[in-house]
């Protein structure tokens, strides 16, 4: 019987070389890249998950504050009064107005927020600053536009909208119906309803029009479509 020995040899050529070597430096920098992203969204979290804190510690601040509403009596009398002689008795009320209010946090920053926003449906509950900037948008929500907080008009939130769930990350899943708690820093409570949800471009800004017809509203705007554009839910004062 013939035996017939195969012998399989592979010619290295100079082209063969040059593709190897470009695989491979394609491997490296794909492992590279790959790093270098988990890193980038490791902090990204990270950085996310302290200014959560910091939100935390504003709404903690702002639950514990108390508000000075109730009446009060001052009575002067004379160190030895007689039958004739009737006490002076004087009746002050103090009621807060402060639509404003500033809170130090932990790292020595002040917020100015006005009012917390409770949607517990969907676990949404933060303080509202009283200023909107990229850097406080990343703290906690924040008035875009309006009056102040439960006034006759549209008082405007904007949020980001994060893949976690924080801030307006739930917001997607708001549906007509569902109740929103409003209260502000005189702590008055107002319920609003949704009424609609929508999407819209972002030069579109007409959800911030202040014809209410003397009803009080909210609307909160987030990203969507990966920041394309704008998501808009609609809120109207629970009429009792």
């Amino acid at each position: 019987m013939n035996q017939i020995l195969v012998s399989e040899k592979v010619y290295v050529t100079p082209e063969l070389k040059r593709k190897r070597k470009t695989y491979k430096v394609i491997f490296i920098l794909c492992l590279v890249l790959i790093v270098i992203l988990t890193g980038y969204y490791v902090l990204a979290e990270y950085d996310k998950s302290q200014k959560e804190q910091i939100s935390r510690e504003i709404l903690n601040q702002m639950n514990d504050s108390t508000t000075v509403e109730d009446n009060f009596i001052v009575v002067a009398l004379d160190e030895e009064p007689t039958e004739e002689e009737v006490p002076i008795v004087e009746m002050q009320t103090t009621t807060s107005t402060n639509t404003i209010d500033s809170e130090v946090t932990a790292n020595g920053v002040s917020y100015q927020t006005e009012a917390i926003l409770d949607y517990p449906k969907l676990g949404i509950n933060y303080p509202v600053l009283s200023e909107e900037s990229e850097e406080l948008l990343k703290v906690s929500l924040c008035k875009y536009w309006g009056p102040n907080p439960n006034k006759v008009g549209n008082y405007c939130i904007v949020g980001h909208n994060y893949l976690s769930g924080k801030m307006f990350g739930k917001l997607s899943s708001a549906a007509v119906g569902d109740e929103i708690t409003l209260t502000d820093l005189n702590n008055n409570k107002v319920t609003y309803v949704v009424y609609n949800r929508y999407i819209v471009e972002p030069t579109d800004v007409s959800c911030t029009s202040q014809l209410t017809n003397g009803q009080r509203e909210i609307t909160l705007i987030t990203c969507t479509n990966y920041g394309k554009q704008r998501l808009v839910v609609k809120a109207r004062e629970k009429q009792a």
